[in-house]
Parts: structure tokens; C-alpha cells; sequence
């Protein structure tokens, strides 16, 4: 982080009174002495954490018991046969259920009133005790407003929820299978480090069309495994009308997306991941909400102010979508809806989308973020959306403390990642967003002997003391149509022609096909204390992203992942396929994600050579477009034997192989760059190597 300015300093009896009131702030303070100015701040934001859960004990009767709305509101079968049925209309004159077990006669089932805006019916069995409202019925609950328009509405509690033909809204179904699917395998543990497969189930097909939560299960979590990672991140889970939106407007948000099948089938897709020893996490959008009233949460009791917020402070302008409000059934439908994804569908925890924005008043838009810790403290801060996160992280952390958590965060709020007990917000991870940002910039705006090594460097490097970060070349933003992969800045349109083996290795696709591995394996092994590749990018998928709209004629020929590509052996994708999968089982066996950062100990700009050492191991990358090195001195902590256990040249990944893996080097008490030891090693050009003291246990 850039070194910020301070403001006065808080006195000495306030910084005291801010120690007393947070258990272990003064771990926080001790580990960022630039941080103590906003001492009173944390002080602040912890009380009010403490409060509102204080609140939801004397009221609710704990948040364990809070976070459960899901199983009153919305509709249930009781015991007797009968249906329970209960909705949050504050706005509302009149709360009515129908729908096709009544013939939608509107208004033959009247809600009761209830204190604070809430409603409740209850319908009784038929005669013979059978369902009166059986699985798969069609529903709409009716509204009547205050000016006196009747409305008809889905539950906001809904679970189940699909579009039939060309209909052009979706239908509420109600979904009590006589069978619910029951997980057989047990949760995986934490993984000591992360390395995340971030992944859309309707584009997992090769064919143009929306795949399946079935296709995905036997089809793609097996090659995922293949590849190395433990952790998947689901995409566009929480449903959504407009499929386009990449699952970012959310329209049901208890509700599995039935484009791609039933809610029984993504409980069988996460249950095959824990088979495998694959953790799940949910992208969850609780940052803000589509605007559709007819199928979604706006407007649902025919007031602008039900679920969010009134007025202009309710809306995003750039993303022209509604901005969730933290009333008190707010905070009870957002806590319910994170308990609902770990508990009904067996998530491990959440990539928390849009984070920037929920922090702050301006949503982050026009926002340099330039290091400054004014810009993360004050009025500037929505802290009712802060206060949430950090009850959200709570939950998952007590509930399951296995659990992950990812915050979407480009801003560097300090703290995000640190435990709230320190006065932070209790993220597990936060995204290193600059990476991909400035891998691109290169590509785009330099020639490869004008890259900046040192740049590089602390590009990758730039992250706050002990807050984990996720770190990746490129994710689904890269992949969009609009912007480009780093295959295609790389390659560009000779991926169509030149990429079969039968064909000349031309200086383009060499060039890419070398860069590629490089960019990954210095960003797994340095950026961070997690991976994240998106879905197709390890091997170079070929194609941008674009799913069906007016402007492509509803085509689905860019919405898809063509995994078939690597399968086949005359085509050079499986290259950097191979590669994907070799470096993520190395740091499997080595560990160096979950390693302390590493120690660079070169950036050498006329060579255009980084080294570096992490979890015992020897990083060298030589991004030199023609300069090889003969007996290079490289300084390490570790005297010893040393063997190559990863070489981006070896054929197999589509190198040269001009470095020999039966090579040993040994390193000599001969200080070099700060390093106690030091060995001679042959680097050829634009090649990324691991080296290994054999003589250290594994």
C-alpha cells in the first residue's frame, strides 16, 4: 500500500477507551501503526457490530435464530398437511395468496396483519389431509398498495422459481419434492491453499446452448480435479432474469437458477465436488438487487422503499439496478440468505460480489483509491452495509469455521481481511484485483524489453501484511466481450490458424504459448496467499464471452467453453493445459501458497530477470524476449543440492527444452543479493523455472 497520510492523532485517553472497547485492536495498531489516527473509527464500527448483535439476541433470540427466516416466511408445509405462509409488506394494505390450487382467484386467501409490516396465513388441509397446495404449483402473492392497485407478486422467499416458453416473466413454483435430495458425502476441510476454478455452469457445454447443473457435474468437475484445484467458484447460481447479466442483477435470491435444472441437481453437483474433496463457494450478490417487480424483489409491496433503500440513495446508476437497504428485516432476509445457501445447498462459503460498492456512499465510481486512509474512513463509508459484512462473516465463520469468505474489493480498505475482533470487517481472502489490471497494461502498452520488473514485482507484492489475497492473471471481467484474454492480447487471430502441431511454431504463438505460462506461474507463486483461474483461461480458450442479447441476435456461439479443444492432441491448447495442471499439483505438494511472502531477492531490469524464494523453493523467471544466461548467480537461504521441478521450456507443455531436469545445482556459502548461499544456473529466454533443495524433506 501506498504510505498514507495521517490525520491528528486521536489522544491518548480516546486510543485508550478504543483499546478497551475492541479485544484485539491493539494487534491491529501494532501491525499498522499508520492506522492508530483512526483508532475511534474501528472503535466505532466494533461497538455497532456489537450492538446490532446484541439487538438480534434481546429481540430475535440470537442470530443463530435470526438467520432462519427461511423457514417461516415464504411458504411451508406444516406437520398436519396444512401451509404456513408469512411475508414482509410494510407498504402493503393487503397481502393475499393465490394461484393455480385456487384457480388465481385473487383474493379468496387473505393474509392477518401482523405488528412491524409482516403478514401470515394459514391454510388448512383438505378434508382427505392431502396438500391443498402440492409440489410444483404455481403461486403469486397479491398485493394490495395504499393507492390501491392490486399487484401480483412472487415471494421474495421463494425457492424455486422458472420461465416457461417465450414468456417473458418467471413463475413462482413451489418446490417441496416428496424426496429432497440428502447429501451423502461429508464437507472437505479448509484447504491450507486455495486454488479457486472460478466457474459458469450454463456456458460449460461446447454447444450453444445453456449446460446443465447435471453436464457440469459429471462432465467438468472431473476435469477440474484433473487440473488441481480445490475450490470452485459458482457463478450466476442465485437466479436471475436476464441471463446476459452474467447473474449479477439478481432477481430471486433463494432461488437455485432453473436454467439449469432443479434445486435437487445443484445439491447433487456440490455434493460430487465434496466426493472429490472440492470445496464449493456461491458467488453472492447482496451489493445490489435487479430492478424487476414483476419477477423480483423492487417494488414488492408497491413502495420504493420495501427492500431497499427510498429515493436516489435506492439506486445504482451505473449498473441501473436497486441498492439493498439494512432495515431490520433486511439484515433478517440477507443473513437468512447466506445461512440458506451453506445450510440447504451445502456451500463452504462465498465470494461476496461488489464489496467496493456496499462500502461506500459513491459505490466507489469516479474513486482513484490512491492510498490515502482518509478515502476509507468517515463519511464516505456506508457503514450500515459495513456492519452487515462483518454479521455476514460472523455467521458463516460460527457456523461452519471451515467456511471461506472472499470480499470483491478494489478499493484496499484496511482491515477487510483482518479478524473482527481486531476491529475488521473478518474476510477470510480479498481479490488482488491491480494483477490482471497490470498484466494487460503490458501487453497492451509496452514491448516485452520494456517491461518493468520491478513493477511487476511490487505489483504483485502490494498487499496488506497479513490480509490474504487471491491473486490471478485473469478472471471472467478479462474474458468479456469488450476486453480481451490474455491468450488473445497475446496471440490474437492466429490462435485460429497456428495453433495445431502440424503447423510452424510462428513467432506469435510462441511468444504467447511461453508468456502465458510465465504470466500464471510467477502470479500463482507471488501474488498472493490464493490462485484463481477462470473456466477455459488455463488453456487458452480461444473465444471471448458473450451471452445471448439483441446485439448478437440471441446467439449462444460465444457463451460456451470449448474443453474439447485440449482433449484434442493435434492442437497446441493442451499445452498450457498441462502446465495449469503440473504447477497447481506442485504448490499442492509444496505449499507455497500458504507460505510467508516470499523474499525476492532480484528484479534485474537490463536482464529482465526475478528471483525469488517461497515455501523452500527457488522462483527464476526470465522474461527476456532473446537473452539467455550461461552460469547466472542466483542468491538462496539454502545450501544444498538443487533439481528443476517445474520448467515452463519442457516439451510437454509446448517448450523448447533447452533445460535439462537431471541437472543438479549446488549452492555455495557465496553471498548474492542478501543471500547467504548462491548457485549457478543456465536461464534461457522467456522461461519460468521452480528449483528444489533436494536435500530438504518435501
Amino acid at each position: 500500500m501506498a504510505a498514507p497520510v495521517a490525520r491528528g492523532e486521536c489522544s491518548e485517553a480516546a486510543l485508550a477507551a478504543a483499546l478497551a472497547d475492541v479485544p484485539e485492536l491493539a494487534r491491529l495498531l501494532e501491525l499498522d501503526p499508520y492506522l492508530k489516527p483512526f483508532a475511534l473509527d474501528f472503535q466505532r464500527r466494533y461497538k455497532k457490530f456489537n450492538e446490532t448483535l446484541n439487538n438480534i439476541g434481546e429481540n430475535e433470540g440470537g442470530i443463530d435464530k435470526f438467520s432462519r427466516g427461511y423457514e417461516s416466511f415464504g411458504v411451508h408445509r406444516c406437520a398436519d398437511g396444512g401451509l404456513y405462509c408469512k411475508e414482509w409488506a410494510p407498504g402493503a394494505e393487503g397481502v393475499f395468496l393465490t394461484g393455480d390450487f385456487n384457480d388465481w382467484n385473487p383474493f379468496s386467501y387473505p393474509y392477518k396483519k401482523l405488528d412491524y409490516g409482516k403478514w401470515e396465513l394459514y391454510i388448512p388441509p383438505k378434508q382427505n389431509k392431502s396438500q391443498l397446495v402440492p409440489h410444483g404449483s404455481k403461486l403469486k402473492v397479491v398485493i394490495r398498495s395504499k393507492s390501491g392497485e392490486i399487484l401480483y407478486r412472487i415471494s421474495p422467499w421463494a425457492k424455486y422459481v422458472t420461465r416457461e416458453g417465450e414468456n417473458v416473466n418467471y413463475d413462482w413454483i413451489h418446490w417441496d419434492p416428496e424426496h429432497p435430495y440428502k447429501f451423502k458425502h461429508s464437507r472437505p476441510k479448509k484447504p491450507r491453499g486455495v486454488r479457486i476454478y472460478e466457474s459458469h455452469v450454463g456456458i460449460s457445454s461446447y454447444e450453444g446452448k445453456i449446460a446443465s447443473y447435471k453436464h457440469f457435474t459429471y462432465n467438468v468437475l472431473p476435469r477440474i480435479k484433473d487440473l488441481g484445484y480445490n475450490c470452485i467458484q459458482m457463478m450466476a447460481i442465485m437466479e436471475h432474469a436476464y441471463y446476459a447479466s452474467f447473474g449479477y442483477q439478481i432477481t430471486s435470491f433463494f432461488a437455485a437458477s432453473s436454467r439449469y435444472g432443479t434445486p435437487e441437481e445443484l445439491k447433487e453437483l456440490v455434493d460430487t465436488a465434496h466426493s472429490m474433496g472440492i470445496t464449493v463457494l456461491l458467488d453472492v450478490v447482496h451489493s445490489h438487487a435487479s430492478k424487476n417487480s414483476e419477477d423480483g424483489l423492487n417494488m414488492f409491496d408497491g413502495t420504493d422503499s420495501c427492500y431497499f433503500h427510498s429515493g436516489p440513495r435506492g439506486n445504482h446508476d451505473l449498473w441501473d439496478s436497486r441498492l439493498i437497504y439494512s432495515s431490520w428485516e433486511v439484515l433478517r432476509f440477507l443473513l437468512s440468505n447466506i445461512r440458506w445457501w451453506l445450510e440447504e445447498y451445502g456451500f463452504d462459503g462465498f465470494r461476496f460480489d461488489g464489496v467496493t460498492s456496499m462500502l461506500y456512499h459513491h459505490h466507489g465510481m469516479g474513486q482513484a483509491f490512491s492510498g490515502d486512509y482518509h478515502e476509507y474512513f468517515g463519511l464516505q463509508v456506508d457503514e450500515d452495509a459495513l456492519i452487515y459484512l462483518m454479521l455476514a462473516n460472523h455467521l458463516v465463520h460460527t457456523l461452519y469455521p471451515d467456511s471461506i469468505t472472499v470480499a470483491e474489493d478494489v478499493s484496499g480498505m484496511p482491515a477487510l481481511c483482518s479478524p473482527i475482533s481486531q476491529g475488521g470487517v473478518g474476510f477470510d481472502y480479498r481479490l488482488a484485483m491491480a494483477i490482471p489490471d497490470k498484466w494487460i497494461q503490458l501487453l497492451k502498452e509496452f514491448k516485452d524489453e520494456d517491461w518493468n520488473m520491478g513493477n511487476i514485482v511490487y505489483t504483485l507484492t502490494n498487499r496488506r501484511y497479513l490480509e490474504k489475497c487471491i491473486a490471478y492473471a485473469e478472471s471472467h471481467d478479462q474474458a468479456l466481450v469488450g476486453d480481451k484474454t490474455l491468450a488473445f492480447w497475446l496471440m490474437d487471430a492466429e490462435m485460429y490458424t497456428n495453433m495445431s502441431v502440424l503447423t510452424p511454431f510462428t513467432p506469435v504463438i510462441d511468444r504467447g504459448i511461453q508468456l502465458h505460462k510465465m504470466i500464471r506461474l510467477i502470479t500463482h507463486a507471488l501474488g498472493g496467499e490464493g490462485y484463481l483461474n477462470f473456466m477455459g483461461n488455463e488453456f487458452g480458450h480461444p473465444e471471448w464471452l458473450d451471452f445471448p442479447r439483441k446485439g448478437n441476435n440471441e446467439s449462444y456461439h460465444y457463451a460456451r467453453r470449448q474443453f474439447h479443444l485440449t482433449d484434442d492432441d493435434l492442437l497446441r491448447y493442451k499445452f498450457l493445459n498441462n502446465f495449469d495442471r503440473d504447477m497447481n499439483k506442485l504448490e499442492e505438494r509444496c505449499g507455497w501458497l500458504s507460505a510467508p511472502q516470499a523474499y525476492v531477492s532480484e528484479k534485474h531490469e537490463g536482464n529482465k530477470i526475478i528471483a525469488f524464494e517461497r515455501a523452500g523453493l527457488v522462483f527464476i523467471f526470465n522474461f527476456h524476449p532473446s537473452k539467455s544466461y550461461t552460469d547466472y548467480r542466483v542468491g538462496t537461504t539454502l545450501p544444498g543440492k538443487f533439481r528443476i521441478v517445474l520448467d515452463t521450456d519442457a516439451a510437454e507443455y509446448g517448450g523448447h527444452q533447452r533445460l535439462d531436469h537431471s541437472t543438479e545445482f549446488f549452492s555455495q556459502p557465496f553471498k548474492h543479493n542478501e543471500r547467504p548461499c548462491s548457485l549457478l544456473v543456465y536461464i534461457p529466454n522467456r522461461v519460468g523455472l521452480i528449483l528444489q533443495n533436494v536435500d530438504m524433506p518435501n
